[in-house]
């Protein structure tokens, strides 16, 4: 299983916070560095033996400025699979050009046919579709749409690489929805993990054929280990 860290960003910092209440996301302590600088950490993460790195640069996915030069430098440093809020075809191409992996997410994706477009127009390899869910309900601020019909589409467009995402999960350590994985197990071979990370639910993953996870505090504070 490979071990993918996270890093949401605010505000220039890395910052860490629970169930995606990002009003009250503080500065990130880790073991990786002895400040919140995300280009230090990166750094950190990289001789500790990651390959790749997420980040949530949550500014752009609130539409409240950017930290889109120090991510950058990260990728620079490690390869980065990047949710900066895609909205459109538009957002996804400019984006390219600051991640090698750029995250297409239900959150804010405008509408489905910007998603075709850009399936038709980029390769798969750097596309990677967000399922944003809180508990059993899909997020989104624009699409009206069905797990059901969603799951019709995914199948239509074969991406190469989907995240599963509960948002109510993230930064609690509390184990992940495994009745959401159960909702997605078709897809299985192409699924990302994340949210609510433990040592426990990584065993429970992995017994079920994952072969990516996003982890973010538990990494950080020491808790699971990179490798």
């Amino acid at each position: 299983m490979i071990k993918i860290p996270v890093l949401d960003l605010k505000n220039n910092v890395a910052v860490s916070g629970q169930s995606g209440n990002r009003k009250n996301y503080k500065p990130l302590n880790t073991i990786f560095a002895q400040s919140s600088d995300p280009v230090e950490i990166a750094k950190n993460l990289k001789m500790n033996g990651a390959k790749e790195i997420y980040i949530a640069d949550l500014d752009l996915i609130d539409s409240n400025g950017h930290n889109i030069h120090q991510i950058k430098m990260i990728n620079n440093i490690l390869p980065v699979i990047l949710d900066g809020g895609v909205k459109d075809f538009e957002s996804y191409t400019f984006f390219l050009d600051y991640a090698y992996k750029v995250i297409v997410p239900t959150e804010t994706l405008a509408n489905l046919d910007e998603l075709y477009k850009i399936f038709e127009a980029f390769p798969k390899e750097r596309i990677v579709i967000s399922i944003d869910m809180k508990g059993d309900k899909l997020f989104s601020r624009h699409l009206d749409i069905t797990l059901d019909k969603l799951k019709e589409i995914l199948k239509v467009l074969d991406p190469a690489e989907i995240i599963l995402l509960d948002l109510l999960d993230v930064g609690t350590n509390k184990g992940f929805n495994m009745n959401l994985l159960e909702e997605f197990k078709k897809f299985k071979e192409k699924l990302i993990i994340a949210g609510g990370i433990n040592k426990k639910s990584l065993k429970e993953l992995e017994n079920k054929g994952i072969k990516k996870v996003l982890i973010g505090n538990a990494l950080h504070s020491g808790d699971i280990p990179i490798f």
